[in-house]
């Protein structure tokens, strides 16, 4: 069963919440361990009382981690047979190594540009 386009940006929309919560927040990511049921609804993501949930912390082989069509084939997927899987890859982290120190100047020291008449660094 395919999507329509409003149906695909609710789905993408309460996935991106999953991902954010799973990511930002330990006892949601908890919750969607042990009582993923639970943690899909807070999220927006209903699902039927008898539905298969699976939850794939590490993407299967073949598959490209964090690959939002691959999501929504999933879903697609768990709408006609009853099973629904979701891949949560783990937090993604930010290699401060790649950083130049110019880089990292600007995001500490804020705007360094005048762009108007009212901006603070005047």
């Amino acid at each position: 069963m395919a999507l329509d386009p409003q149906q695909r940006a609710e789905f993408v929309n309460a996935y991106t919440r999953v991902l954010i919560s799973s990511w930002s927040d330990e006892a949601f990511a908890a919750k969607l361990s042990s009582e993923p049921r639970t943690a899909l609804a807070e999220s927006g993501l209903e699902l039927p009382a008898d539905a298969e949930i699976v939850i794939v912390t590490e993407a299967p082989e073949g598959h490209e981690e964090g690959n939002l069509d691959v999501q929504v084939n999933l879903w697609e997927q768990g709408l006609a047979t009853g099973r629904y899987e979701f891949h949560i890859p783990a937090s993604p982290s930010v290699d401060a190594a790649e950083l130049s120190e110019g880089d990292l100047s600007d995001v500490a020291a804020g705007c360094n540009y005048c762009c108007c008449p009212c901006c603070c660094c005047t």
